[in-house]
């Protein structure tokens, strides 16, 4: 192929081979509503759940495929081929207590080694925890109050996770991603030979670099990271989790993950439900080993298909086919016929969900039954209805209040309706008492009376510019852009890309850098407003979370692009390129969810989608990310540094003319 010349998107996926759309995840029909069922074993059959189902199919068990190679060893004891849903009670998680010292709280976290129970069923698992647990222990934060934490690595012995890479079988039934066990390919050694070694980063918290955990700055073994939270923000759920470099998807995945809840006194004043009625939910899906024999061992494992090795190696990301809740498979909570108040987070390696709350029939709760009050930042202004769903991509949080009032004796499900919610989409089951003590809440109808609803016309200091592309283009990347004339031409051209917007203009952006060893592009002034737009030019896959650090954004324009135009180019010295041909152009625009237009930091960005959000950056400094929170995607370079400097600093720098990244446009400062 001669350079420049264009590999249109049906002419890669044929050189590619088959099964190009489910390279990442696509494939499976969305789920509107699907009968009840008998609590029976589950046949894990996600084909199954992709056509319409009869009402009394019968329910079957989990039966792991055969191994193609049986492999060596005395089968564990006590394993069994089949796990029941709701079978266990959903565990309460710890709280970590610390102490006051020097008019600071401290509180000290060990990560280390140990075996836990993830269901009756299932034998023992070894983890890596905070605090030995899985997930770690709750850490409770009042606003303005400092919390000093020493996170101890404690972490030895062999690495618990075995991973996998399995060729994909387009025969296989169900598809291999689906189901447990390995089919007898041995575990990655390098990966297993890895020591502990970690970064631990709380998401969504305004730290000092620092404190940040920057992945380069992991530690081992009998090492210790101390970092300071100011809690100088409103009460939200964060949660944290190991972000170490090149290995994040794995050391999340052997289960170091926990929640952080930040509470203050306008969230105090609403009086929500709390104690008992206050419900930590941390949602995960994992998959497990198996033994010769096809019994479930209860070691996690890491399993991803290959797709396809020609012209480019693709990988699916990970998606396992048990949903774990507070680190129990499909637990069941019992409640009372009254308010409840749950606090979820997606810890997730890739997997979105969409939750919808339905009864044993099948059906949604009715209207004025579950609200979402409050985002990954924060509370929201209002109550926003969501008998019909609500999103929760992978690291997005959301608080949720159900009514059970109306639901005396009857049992409701948490079900994931996304397109792919992977083989049993069922993964909370809520069995209400037919009576019990009634609180007196009444749903207020204003909230956080400190929200504000920001709009495309918010001043700004800067403007972003950042594009997603296919994962022909190498693996998934981030591209920075700036906005440039048009070159001469012939199109298309490496790195650069032609949009043309809904007022018919045509605006050309050039690369800036898309590695993580690239120098870094983007200089933030302390405690100021951006906006920053991302364009995802894919066309097909699970959205991008996309997750910027330091900051709380609101989404305030989403729309779609024909992207027929950008195409693959095959680059001279090897390897594959991107750029358009035509411009992309736009399509249409969407509305902004009610409950996603609250304060954030996780925004979902869709195949052809583009989205642009209004930052404000906290009152912090030092060097920070922003990255796709696909774990397997940070860890594969979807991830980029930037810079948060105070505005007197960078005055001063500019003074004496010293180099310093572009702070605006993509590109441009003011």
């Amino acid at each position: 192929m001669s350079d420049g010349e264009g590999v249109d998107r049906r002419g890669f996926l044929l050189k590619a081979g088959f099964a190009g759309a489910l390279a990442l995840g696509i494939g499976s029909a969305t789920i509107q509503s699907m009968p009840g069922r008998e609590r029976g074993p589950v046949t894990i059959d996600p084909r199954a759940y992709a056509r319409p189902r009869a009402q009394g199919d019968p329910v079957g068990q989990v039966r792991p495929v055969a191994a193609t190679t049986p492999r060596p060893g005395t089968p564990f004891r006590g394993t069994v081929t089949q796990l029941t849903p709701f079978r266990d009670p959903l565990p309460t998680m710890a709280t970590a207590r610390g102490d006051r010292g020097g008019g600071v709280d401290n509180l000290t976290i060990r990560m280390r080694p140990n075996v836990v129970r993830l269901h009756s069923q299932l034998p023992p698992t070894k983890i890596w925890g905070f605090d030995g647990r899985f997930p770690g222990p709750i850490i409770e934060a009042r606003r303005g109050k400092p919390l000093r934490v020493t996170w101890t690595n404690e972490l030895t012995g062999p690495y618990p996770l075995p991973v996998v890479e399995i060729l994909f079988d387009e025969n296989a039934d169900p598809y291999q991603w689906d189901v447990p066990g390995r089919e007898g390919v041995a575990p990655r050694a390098d990966v297993a030979a890895l020591p502990g070694w970690t970064s631990v980063h709380l998401h969504g918290h305004f730290s000092d670099g620092g404190s940040d955990g920057w992945a380069e700055d992991a530690v081992l073994a009998g090492r210790s990271q101390l970092v300071e939270y100011r809690n100088d923000q409103p009460a939200t759920t964060l949660w944290y989790h190991d972000h170490a470099m090149h290995i994040t998807r794995w050391n999340v995945m052997s289960g170091l993950l926990g929640m952080y809840l930040l509470r203050d006194d306008e969230e105090a004043s609403l009086r929500l439900p709390s104690g008992d009625r206050e419900v930590p939910l941390l949602i995960c899906d994992r998959n497990f080993d198996t033994d010769d024999k096809n019994r479930l061992t209860g070691t996690m494992l890491h399993k991803t298909t290959v797709m396809s090795t020609d012209p480019l190696r693709q990988v699916r990301s990970f998606a396992g086919p048990y949903t774990l809740v507070n680190g129990t498979i499909w637990p069941f909570k019992d409640v009372e016929p009254d308010w409840y108040r749950f606090r979820m987070a997606n810890a997730s390696n890739t997997r979105p969900y969409v939750v919808q709350a339905v009864t044993e029939d099948g059906k949604p709760l009715p209207p004025n039954t579950i609200f979402v009050i409050g985002s990954d930042a924060g509370l929201l202004g209002a109550p926003v209805d969501v008998a019909g769903g609500f999103s929760l991509a992978a690291s997005e949080r959301a608080d949720v209040l159900i009514d059970f009032r109306a639901l005396a004796g009857k049992k409701v499900l948490l079900r994931n309706i996304d397109y792919d919610p992977g083989p049993w989409p069922d993964f909370l089951q809520f069995r209400v008492a037919q009576r019990g003590r009634q609180s007196g809440f009444r749903l207020p109808r204003t909230l956080a009376k400190s929200f504000t609803r920001v709009t495309e016309k918010q001043p700004v200091e800067a403007e972003r510019m950042v594009m997603l592309t296919p994962v022909g283009v190498s693996h998934a990347r981030l591209w920075e852009m700036r906005k440039v004339e048009a070159p001469p031409g012939p199109f298309p051209i490496d790195g650069i890309v032609q949009l043309k917007e809904q007022d018919g203009s045509v605006t050309t952006w050039k690369r800036m850098a898309y590695q993580w060893t690239d120098p870094t592009q983007y200089t933030v002034k302390a405690g100021s407003w951006e906006r920053w737009r991302f364009v995802n030019l894919d066309w097909s896959g699970w959205p991008h979370p996309m997750h910027v650090h330091v900051c709380a954004f609101q989404p305030v324009k989403r729309g779609f692009y024909n992207i027929d135009g950008f195409q693959f180019i095959d680059l001279p010295g090897g390897g594959v390129g991107g750029g358009t041909t035509t411009p992309v152009f736009w399509e249409r625009s969407e509305p902004v969810a009610p409950d996603q237009a609250g304060w954030k930091d996780v925004v979902n960005v869709a195949a052809g989608e583009s989205v642009d959000v209004v930052a404000k950056f906290a009152d912090v400094t030092g060097k920070f990310v922003y990255h796709c929170h696909m774990l397997e995607h940070e860890d594969m370079s979807m991830m980029r540094p930037f810079l948060v400097q105070p505005k007197e600093v960078i005055a001063i720098a500019k003074s004496m003319a010293h180099e310093l990244p572009p702070t605006a446009g993509g590109g441009h400062g003011h």
